[in-house]
């Protein structure tokens, strides 16, 4: 591991990279390849990112393993085997260490440092970065790769303090795990963290009361061993499988919708399509006919079709009936995919209570109180989410020209050119940042592609002597207008979604990610890059 500079001095770089998650760790062995000084900054203790910190039970990729992957390294992929088709956290984690490892990436990795502040020096065209501990670091770049699901929505609910037992987050999750065996357990919220962990708690608790807010859709995984053949058939096309990710609409291979109409096929096609890609599992479903995200008749048909599959799975029909969603379309909101969910509403010790029928009053020092009953609880689970895509870099204070904080930039709302820059923040990047495909997509996807292209952007700027790249105010607007336009043809805008933000109190209602696929996205910024950076404004050094 890198030294830590003692405090009072300044570590020279050419790249800050801040988080060692995912696109972290692949930013360093870019850089690494352009022979530049860099050095990531993590505030926990190793690798991982999201998968180092979210340890809650059940915790599970939705993507396939094997698509959510690296793909840099034909050599790594042959030679990682997947335990299951959809890899839970522990060997996600073991795969990342093991990139890390295999690619000797922790000697320029700092651990157990958070970044306080990013403040841009105009005259020398450089970024003053400052740690928590007061360690110093000047450098030419600053790339931000904290993530766009790092940072937990806290708990604010009256009268939490009073409440005597363990509380958890599902994003902060004890790392030595928890033993709910006898417990009485209640899980406020029911989004993808709720939805995996529920079935897992109620295998050891004694009682489990989910408290509802608002019943999310989610579609089984069918997970099981990964399968020989088919992880052989993946190496045998790999090279195809990966371009056809790169050009999909969502970064993995059944993300592409039919080329047909829900709304223009006959009653039995359309069900034997939707059965199928049910049968397939994951978020296959969700991409059954073109017209499922656009055009609220045929949304309406996907929507009746997963509440068949509810009632058909939860037995009592009055519990199916607050589990279905009512008030916003089918896949508007984050799709979750999960083992067991609606059939632990089958089980003795799992109540549901639907806090819109009767909403939570007050936590008391022994439980959970609502308008209609209080139930004695032993210990409480927040699974609420988290401050999605912007709240990493709003809790660190960044600073770019003339001294306006990305939080005063941002204060409507983020906005960026491509995902990537912020005008006003020459060579600060944000990798799968707010407008781009991001949380829409394949993460690892989107990351190799972000990085893959601030590589060959800093590549050119150190072959014409470039000192600073920054978006320009008109290509931010144009972009943000784009973003923006590409949403409102969805029906995604019609959910309070995490997408706009709308689960953090206070924040700006703004559809943050890019919904015009990843293909195109990759496209556009091939297009960009291959007219010279267009939009950006590129000055050489003095």
């Amino acid at each position: 591991m890198t030294a830590v500079a003692a405090k009072g001095e300044t570590t020279s770089l050419d790249a800050v990279i801040i988080g060692a998650g995912i696109s972290g760790m692949y930013m360093l062995h870019r850089l690494r390849g352009l022979g530049l000084k860099a050095r990531v900054y993590e505030a926990g203790s190793d690798v991982g990112g999201t998968w180092f910190w979210n340890r809650y039970p059940g915790a599970r990729v939705d993507i396939e393993s094997q698509e959510y992957s690296y793909s840099f390294s034909e050599e790594l992929e042959r030679e990682w085997k997947w335990s299951e088709r959809y890899a839970a956290q522990p060997e996600i984690l073991r795969y990342l260490n093991h990139v890390a490892d295999r690619f000797d990436l922790r000697p320029d990795i700092q651990f157990d440092t958070r970044i306080a502040s990013a403040h841009f020096d105009e005259a020398a065209g450089r970024w003053t970065v400052r740690t928590e501990a007061g360690e110093t670091i000047d450098a030419k770049f600053c790339i931000a790769a904290t993530g766009c699901l790092s940072v937990p929505n806290e708990p604010n609910f009256k009268g939490q303090e009073t409440f005597k037992g363990p509380t958890y987050h599902t994003g902060r999750w004890p790392h030595e795990g928890v033993d709910f065996t006898g417990k009485r357990v209640a899980v406020i919220g029911t989004g993808s963290s709720a939805i995996q962990s529920i079935p897992q708690i109620a295998k050891q608790a004694s009682q489990v009361y989910v408290f509802q807010r608002t019943p999310n859709y989610s579609v089984p995984a069918h997970n099981a061993p990964i399968d020989t053949a088919v992880a052989q058939a993946w190496l045998a096309n790999r090279d195809e499988n990966r371009q056809l990710q790169k050009m999909s609409t969502a970064g993995f291979l059944f993300s592409n919708p039919r080329e047909e109409m829900a709304t223009q096929v006959g009653d039995n096609e359309r069900r034997k399509v939707f059965e199928e890609r049910w049968a397939q599992g994951g978020f296959a479903v969700g991409a059954s006919f073109a017209d499922l995200a656009v055009d609220p008749a045929a949304n309406a048909m996907i929507a009746e079709f997963a509440a068949e599959k509810i009632r058909e799975i939860v037995k009592d029909p009055k519990v199916a009936e607050k589990l279905t969603p009512k008030d916003y379309p089918f896949g508007t909101k984050r799709l979750c995919v999960d083992t067991g969910y609606y059939e632990v509403f089958n089980r003795d010790n799992v109540q549901l209570i639907d806090l819109k029928e009767t909403p939570l009053d007050t936590i008391t020092p022994t439980g959970v109180k609502t308008t209609g009953a209080e139930f004695e609880v032993d210990a409480i689970v927040f699974a609420i989410g988290f401050d999605a895509m912007t709240g990493a870099l709003s809790k660190i204070d960044i600073q770019g020209r003339g001294g306006q904080t990305l939080n005063q930039a941002w204060a409507e709302g983020p906005k960026s050119y491509l995902g990537i820059m912020v005008a006003g923040f020459p060579n600060f990047f944000t990798i799968t940042g707010p407008g781009s495909p991001s949380v829409l997509s394949n993460m690892i996807v989107s990351i190799e592609q972000h990085v893959d292209w601030l590589h060959d952007l800093l590549a050119f700027m150190g072959q014409y002597g470039l000192a600073t790249i920054e978006a320009s105010p008109e290509s931010q607007t144009a972009w943000v207008e784009h973003v923006n336009e590409a949403a409102s043809k969805t029906l995604y805008p019609y959910a309070n979604s995490w997408y706009l933000g709308a689960n953090v109190p206070g924040k700006p209602r703004v559809f943050m990610p890019y919904i015009g696929g990843v293909g195109a996205y990759r496209t556009l910024c091939d297009a960009v890059a291959a007219n010279g950076y267009m939009g950006f404004k590129l000055r050489p050094a003095a």
